[in-house]
């Protein structure tokens, strides 16, 4: 399953490249969902945050996620919630690198066409 890039609605590439180099970042949040002794530890689609946005907010509604619906599962639901709020007050992961080259790899494959 391929998950969406939030964010880049009508952007261009022109527009992302500037962008990339102002210090805008691809970033994933992580959340966990508990139910008894099912813990549930997923990523969020990738975000697109631009360089004067904050990489903490997109990630709010994941970790409010967690502290609600994480906790539940023993014994991993207050460990994967844990992870989850690090990972998400920490400006999510950023997964800028590979989206990019995921990207270049996809407009060589249409050039090539």
């Amino acid at each position: 399953m391929t998950k969406k890039i939030v964010g880049l609605e009508n952007v261009s590439g022109v527009e992302l490249a500037v962008e990339l180099q102002k210090g805008g970042k691809f970033v994933i949040y992580r959340y966990c969902i508990s139910i008894l002794i099912l813990t549930f530890y997923n990523t969020s689609n990738t975000y697109f945050v631009r360089a004067d946005e904050s990489r903490v907010m997109p990630g709010l509604i994941f970790s409010l996620l967690s502290l609600f619906l994480g906790w539940w599962g023993i014994p991993w639901g207050p460990i994967r919630t844990v992870q989850s709020l690090i990972i998400n007050f920490q400006g999510g992961k950023d997964v800028t690198a590979e989206v990019v080259t995921a990207i270049q790899a996809t407009n060589r494959a249409k050039q090539e066409i």
